[in-house]
């Protein structure tokens, strides 16, 4: 891995420095026709000669196309963060790479087929969906820094470049390590990527494809063993690796592969002012291998008895292949329809058989799995219209998916939207069968657990002057998780002597929450704003399973303006976030998942957030103080039962963009 940082860092870096070059502030363009189908050829450059910015393209996996975005906006602060997204609805832990805990109720179920679990593991995992290809006529470069807790760096590096107008190919590498202030929390992570998309001359035939390969490594400690040598303020303990821990001899694991190629064939199109339709062919795979380990050295009484005394090794693997055949066509008239058939099939194992007293648990579930479906797009008059459904039809594992959407253009400034989604299929594979070396972490539930349902209306209201507003109410049947049953010691201050038993369970009756959303950007005075997010939620369960704080708030004051004739661009300001009090959910190390608990209410504690931005040319520089109201507050601020929230600190960064 440092390796990798090395080779990135110096080879941007060097490219960067030759090639630096001055540009206009750019917009963000997002276009939602297939770019990989357009005729033009990327210009060829001549000596001298610069390209506009939207010319550098960046292609989602849906194929909305963005432009390379070198401005520097209280959103770019946001996403300046270990995950490059907003994370208004997660609450991380103390070190950067660890877990996050939840703040906002999931609304949709993304994904068809079940996961593999260890869920907690899977916030910097990169899916098939998060993978963007490019499209650029100079070689383009992309370099994103920032420090951490201790003893390391976050460094995600890419590159791509079209070698002809046809061909485009872009690598890049995302490390990140930290030693964090506890004792025994060390994280490192590592992301690899390579894209290439390519496209016929007479535009018939298209392809992409990308190859990933990622490790997330967690060292872990199970959290306070005294809670009191963190709640007392006792200067002795201000520096945190003085703190007792529960056991640091144990690590989790997650290592996974994927191959992923989607591309098309135009059996014939035609695509002028007064025809527009076409009908193509097309087959996309996706083959993965997933491994998740928990190793500990020496069996540790607070996740119960165990099998063995030491060397504490569960693993769990999962390989999946998927294959899609569909059949595209659109016109003016019908729209964009598709017709698809889906075959999956999955390899979910472990290495033994679990023989106890009562029953045998089995190391394997395996099958294949074949569903059909379609997606339908359509823009009539004002309205855009967008729909997709797919159904199993054999295989146990898939359910049902339906998604539909309608936005509106009511004025220049308001548009409205509207969103219906459905699904059910079966819970995560570590729900239905998992294996340990731990005793109380081993069941079969393949009989007993049944489809997890999820239902969701969802309206929004954009304004580009007052913000946008959500509302949605989701409907939960069955739904699947993990209890924490904690036996606690003969002590209430020192809580080494617990047993945190695991069950994973099903809810018998429906689960209803409603979500609603405001943000917003507000500017006065010229050069000031006012950026707000409020979410409020309540949650209609008759047991206390589904735990999210009713309200969330982020708010940021800053202040921006050009300085030195314009030679930079400063942001300055403070964002506050706060939520209420919850039962926040609890974490186990052994599964990578968050456990519901219901004996105690964290929350209530504003976390204060100070920083300065800057951007010159195409370099922004981030600066933060984070957290900083920590010195003059109670030391009440948790991530999770037992495992503190982060203490104040200065951390820095850059994010560089070189286009050749």
């Amino acid at each position: 891995m440092k390796y990798f940082n090395f080779l990135f860092f110096f080879f941007g870096l060097s490219l960067g420095v030759a090639n630096a070059q001055t540009e206009q502030e750019p917009n963000v363009v997002r276009d939602t026709t297939l770019v990989l189908t357009e005729k033009k050829k990327t210009p060829q450059k001549k000596k001298g000669d610069t390209f506009p910015i939207e010319d550098y393209k960046i292609i989602s996996y849906a194929r909305d196309t963005t432009t390379f975005d070198t401005t520097l906006t209280i959103y770019k602060e946001y996403k300046y963060n270990y995950l490059r997204k907003d994370d208004f609805e997660l609450l991380p832990f103390s070190n950067v790479g660890q877990t996050y805990n939840i703040l906002g109720a999931i609304t949709e179920e993304k994904s068809f087929y079940p996961r593999m679990g260890a869920e907690a593991k899977y916030n910097n995992y990169m899916e098939a969906e998060d993978i963007d290809y490019y499209r650029v006529p100079t070689p383009t470069t992309e370099l994103f820094y920032k420090t951490v807790m201790e003893q390391g760096q976050i460094l995600d590096a890419m590159i791509t470049l079209n070698t002809s107008p046809q061909l485009n190919m872009s690598i890049a590498y995302k490390g990140m390590r930290s030693l964090g202030k506890y004792q025994h929390i060390l994280s490192s992570t590592g992301n690899f990527r390579f894209t290439t998309n390519y496209q016929t001359k007479n535009g018939k035939y298209f392809l992409r494809g990308h190859y990933t390969s990622q490790d997330i490594l967690n060292e872990e400690n199970g959290g306070l063993a005294v809670p009191e040598q963190f709640t007392s303020n006792d200067d002795e303990f201000n520096d945190r690796s003085r703190i007792d821990v529960r056991f640091e001899d144990a690590e989790n694991f997650l290592l996974g592969k994927r191959y992923f190629i989607d591309h098309e064939y135009f059996l014939f199109k035609e695509q002028d002012s007064l025809k527009n339709y076409g009908l193509s062919v097309g087959h996309q795979l996706n083959y993965e291998t997933k491994r998740y380990e928990f190793r500990q050295e020496d069996a540790n009484t607070y996740f119960g008895d165990s099998y063995q005394a030491s060397d504490i090794n569960d693993l769990s693997r999962l390989k999946t292949f998927f294959n899609q055949l569909n059949l595209n066509y659109n016109s003016k008239i019908v729209g964009e329809a598709t017709f698809l058939v889906n075959f999956y099939k999955y390899n979910y194992y472990f290495n033994s058989l679990v023989i106890n007293e009562t029953e045998t648990i089995t190391n394997q579930l395996r099958d294949n799995e074949i569903s059909i479906g379609g997606t339908f797009k359509k823009q009539l008059g004002g309205f855009s219209l967008k729909g997709d459904f797919t159904q199993n039809i054999v295989g146990d594992m898939g359910g049902t998916t339906f998604n539909a959407t309608m936005d509106y253009q009511l004025t220049n400034d308001l548009d409205i939207e509207a969103s219906l989604h459905g699904s059910s299929r079966m819970p995560n594979f570590n729900f239905l069968l998992y294996q340990s070396d731990y005793k109380d972490y081993n069941w079969d539930n393949q009989d007993e657990f049944e489809r997890e349902k999820i239902s969701t209306l969802q309206g929004a209201i954009n304004s580009k002057k007052w913000g946008r507003l959500s509302v949605a109410y989701t409907v939960r049947d069955k739904y699947t998780f993990f209890e924490e049953n904690l036996e606690t010691g003969d002590s209430l201050e020192i809580v080494s002597d617990d047993i945190q038993r695991v069950t994973p369970r099903q809810a018998d009756g429906t689960i209803n929450s409603l979500k609603i959303k405001l943000s917003n950007d507000l500017h006065f005075w010229r050069r000031w704003g006012l950026a707000n997010t409020i979410m409020y939620q309540n949650v209609s369960q008759d047991e206390d399973i589904l735990n999210v704080p009713q309200l969330v708030t982020r708010n940021t004051l800053y202040y921006s303006n050009h300085l030195f004739k314009k030679a930079l661009y400063l942001q300055v300001g403070v964002t506050a976030k706060y939520f209420s009090e919850y039962y926040m959910n609890s974490y186990s190390p052994v599964l990578g998942e968050l456990l519901v608990q219901d004996r105690e209410k964290l929350g209530g504690h504003p976390m204060l957030d100070f920083f300065i931005n800057a951007k010159v040319r195409r370099t922004r520089i981030y600066l933060k103080a984070e957290h900083f109201n920590s010195p003059f507050s109670d030391n009440k601020y948790y991530s999770a039962p037992n495992y503190p929230y982060r203490d104040f600190i200065v951390r820095f960064g850059v994010v560089w963009n070189f286009f050749t």
